[in-house]
């Protein structure tokens, strides 16, 4: 079984030389390509490749806000791509994570993609990714407030008294108490913002403060929603068991 390797950076040129680089290695086929933080959300949670080549410094969601979007379970290998990011660096071998700094040399390549075999055939990525997650957690400010501008009045609102975040194409709506605001960002671009530990993505279209949720309750047709403590009910197509583990370790 050849290892699936997802190329995420902002400048096509980058993600062109690893591509070529992994033409010349049979046991790794390139599975996608993304050119933002937010379009390897999505791919990781459709695709779960085994690797990835992560850059660091990407407009709006960089390499570390795509590991914060995700659950540890779900990160592939990472070989993390940057320019000149050296705490980064002191991070990553501190936790025995590998990266490559740029421009880098096919042999730096070739040493970063064996130290990837030897973690996959040892099985000691899950380890090290919750090693790196911990300093992620240390070293990450998750915003308290949120800024919403709507012509010349700015407003901000208190992350903790959002109820739930509801996609509208490429803008947010922040459902805080009976009142609602618009913000123009993503709701990828939010879910890599805002702690993991108190917001959870329950389908393609919603964020929920995990505070906010009642209960988990069965549909029609096999499905589940979310109940809020304001009786507002959200489609769950996540799993319910991870739901309602993240709920008992509030």
């Amino acid at each position: 079984m050849k290892i699936r390797a997802l190329i995420v950076d902002d400048e096509t040129l980058a993600r062109a030389r690893v591509k070529r680089m992994l033409a010349d290695e049979p046991d790794v086929e390139v599975a996608g390509e993304c050119a933002s933080g937010s379009e390897a959300i999505d791919f990781i949670q459709a695709h779960r490749p085994e690797l990835m080549f992560l850059d660091v410094q990407m407009p709006e969601v960089s390499g570390f806000d795509v590991l914060r979007a995700l659950p540890s379970e779900h990160w592939p290998m990472v070989i993390f791509v940057t320019a000149h990011d050296q705490h980064a660096l002191e991070a990553f071998e501190v936790h025995a994570l590998d990266y490559l700094l740029k421009p880098f040399k096919e042999t730096r390549f070739r040493q970063a993609l064996q130290r990837v075999r030897q973690n996959l055939k040892t099985q000691a990525i899950q380890g090290q990714n919750q090693h790196f997650q911990e300093w992620l957690a240390q070293n990450s400010a998750y915003p308290s407030r949120l800024t919403v501008k709507s012509g010349e009045h700015t407003a901000f609102v208190e992350v903790a008294d959002v109820d739930f975040i509801e996609a509208a194409a490429n803008y947010a709506i922040l459902h805080v108490g009976a009142t609602n605001h618009i913000l123009r960002e993503t709701l990828t671009n939010l879910e890599a913002k805002l702690s993991p530990k108190r917001f959870l993505r329950v389908n393609r279209s919603a964020i929920v403060n995990l505070d906010r949720i009642k209960a988990v309750e069965p549909a029609t047709r096999g499905e589940h929603v979310v109940v809020l403590k304001n009786g507002k009910e959200i489609s769950l197509t996540r799993g319910v068991r991870e739901v309602q583990q993240r709920l008992e370790s509030l």
